[in-house]
């Protein structure tokens, strides 16, 4: 049974990594939808694997825009693991989605707070900190990304081409 339970773990895993592929190609502007800074913690007992499922199922609705049928999902990760910057992250994601945008900063704060070089919660902080109309904090999450990563990444080029949109837009 155990072989045949890593198969299906396996086989779901890879699915579900095809599905973030083609969702991230296929995701509107406003920049793809988040996606977990490194791998997750192997599952070690069952309320780890309730966890694990949890989070994602809560992906799941995440890319298909349910952003809030996956925040119950998110708030019952992070109760049982306050230390997860993804699903902080992916909090902070669904409430700026949502319009909250206190929520969304309270939530991305926490991320940054447990993973300081989390490259998604700067993308997306710098995100919302354009639809809160504060061009210099964007900036700034900008030039924090761009430390950390000195050759580029998506998250740099994401939160570059909003920026530009935003002063684009904000000069008419």
């Amino acid at each position: 049974m155990t072989g045949l339970r890593k198969t299906i773990l396996t086989l779901a895993a890879l699915s579900i990594a095809s599905f973030t592929t083609a969702a991230a190609i296929a995701a509107p502007g406003g920049g793809p939808v988040p996606k977990v800074e490194s791998p997750r913690p192997q599952v070690k007992n069952k309320k780890d694997e309730a966890r694990e499922t949890d989070f994602q199922k809560a992906e799941y609705l995440i890319k298909g825009e349910k952003y809030e049928e996956a925040i119950p999902l998110l708030q019952k990760v992070v109760a049982d693991n306050p230390r997860d910057a993804d699903a902080w992250n992916y909090l902070g994601f669904c409430s700026r989605k949502l319009g909250k945008k206190e929520d969304s900063l309270g939530y991305y704060q926490k991320a940054l707070a447990i993973d300081p070089k989390h490259k998604g919660a700067h993308e997306y902080l710098g995100e919302l900190y354009l639809m809160m109309n504060d061009l210099a904090k964007a900036e700034e999450q900008l030039a924090i990304l761009k430390g950390l990563c000195p050759n580029g990444c998506e998250e740099v080029e994401d939160l570059e081409a909003d920026i530009a949109d935003y002063k684009a837009t904000t000069k008419s």
